[in-house]
């Protein structure tokens, strides 16, 4: 081999510095060839740092995936928790409903028959409590609502539940405070002479009221003035409140005249009501008429006595959406109320005993008074309240209090809270009782 092969040799195994020729190349010099082979690697540093991640991974990654497992978990249970949850709150507001609607009856208990239902898939039970009456004013009342959404908890295990208690005020329609007086007007009141009225009597302003010689007001003139005013009703409110009553009645037709059979007396009188005219409505005749229950009528309401009709109210109300002609022939007896939207003439020949309680109502109307007779009990009108005795004799309207009559008015049945028409509500508390 020449020289210069041999330098060539010596500069493709790194070496520069002049060493004697051995004829061979190893031993001594392939150590150090490799030796700085070893030298020059540089991804020692890596590989340690990658085992040192596998190992951290390996550590971690366990109990991450238990806790991902563990959080899918409580996602589902949450979800079925909060679908429990809208389906007690939807039972809770069924309840509502059927209170509003007094779609609801109660034992003596006052606890309501539970019922059921379904939402989101869940089985819903509601019960209803009605609590005692507030003695402070009885027109309010409160309700407990209970209701319990169940489901299976998708392991075959026993049922879990949601249950949400609300308790619910109520305000019910009270227009009782109108018979704490006489007459009641929203405009004039007229009293013709040999008139007497024995209580108060409530007007807006009091030199709308007329009072002739000869007669007199043995009770208090209230108005505007002494700062007591009155709610008036409107048709809306009366007519639904008595329209319970009939809806589920097959009405008379328009003009009906209803006939009082023979045979009547007073031992044995033609019971009438509950009763439902779709018109005009004349109920005529001789003989005794008992009402049974609420007498609606769309249209206008006239008796015609022949010779004369004894009407016993019993308790009951007559509504009528036009108006009331009671001429003279009729006999009025027992309390009750006769109630129109229209004008009311009120002229029977006989009234009620002293102990009995007559309300007289119109709604937006005029209300002319003109018994045979003392007549015991109040009487309102929209427009213009009219007193004049019948052919010149004296006559006195007398006030009593009406508590304990048992009259169908709103606000005056205060021992049948399911009678009372609800006005407004009020959810007084609503929590949840996880079950």
């Amino acid at each position: 081999m020449g020289r210069q092969s041999q330098i060539d040799m010596r500069k493709n195994y790194g070496y520069t510095t002049n060493v004697p020729h051995t004829g061979r190349v190893g031993g001594e010099t392939m150590k150090t060839f490799m030796k700085g082979a070893i030298r020059d690697e540089k991804g020692a540093g890596v590989l340690a740092l990658v085992l040192v991640l596998l190992v951290v991974g390996g550590l971690i990654l366990t109990p991450l995936l238990g806790l991902m497992s563990t959080g899918l978990l409580a996602g589902q249970a949450y979800e079925r928790h909060t679908d429990r949850l809208y389906a007690a709150d939807a039972g809770i507001e069924d309840a509502i409903w059927k209170i509003q609607t007094q779609n609801l009856e109660f034992g003596t208990n006052n606890w309501s028959d539970p019922w059921h239902l379904t939402a989101n898939g869940k089985n819903v039970t509601v019960v209803v409590y009605r609590e005692d009456l507030n003695p402070d004013c009885g027109e309010e009342f409160m309700y407990r609502i209970l209701s319990a959404a169940a489901a299976d908890d998708g392991g075959g295990t026993a049922a879990i539940g949601t249950a949400i208690e609300a308790y619910l005020d109520v305000l019910a329609l009270n227009l009782s405070y109108m018979l704490d007086y006489a007459i009641v007007t929203n405009e004039t009141i007229d009293i013709q002479p040999n008139v007497t009225v024995n209580g108060s009597v409530w007007l807006p302003y009091e030199e709308d009221l007329s009072v002739s010689p000869g007669s007199n007001i043995t009770g208090d003139t209230v108005s505007l003035s002494d700062g007591i005013s009155l709610t008036w009703p409107t048709f809306d409110q009366l007519s639904e409140y008595y329209w319970g009553d009939v809806k589920d009645l097959d009405p008379y037709p328009a003009g009906y005249v209803l006939n009082i059979p023979s045979g009547t007396s007073q031992d044995s009188p033609y019971d009438i009501g509950p009763l439902l005219a779709a018109g005009n409505l004349d109920i005529k005749g001789d003989g005794y008429i008992k009402l049974n229950g609420t007498i609606y009528v769309k249209g206008d309401l006239v008796f015609k006595a022949t010779p004369q009709i004894n009407l016993n109210l019993n308790g009951q109300t007559i509504f009528a959406e036009g108006g009331i002609d009671i001429p003279p022939g009729v006999a009025v007896s027992d309390s009750g109320c006769i109630i129109a939207v229209g004008s009311i003439g009120f002229r029977p020949g006989i009234i009620s005993s002293p102990d009995d309680f007559v309300l007289v109502m119109s709604i937006d109307g005029t209300v002319t008074i003109q018994p045979n007779g003392d007549f015991t009990g109040c009487v309102i009108g929209d427009e213009v309240v009219q007193l004049q005795p019948a052919q010149g004799e004296d006559f006195t309207i007398r006030w009593i209090s009406p508590e304990g009559q048992e009259l169908d008015f709103p606000g005056m049945n205060e021992t049948d809270p399911e009678d009372l028409q609800i006005t407004a509500l009020r959810i007084e508390s609503w929590e949840i009782n996880p079950q």
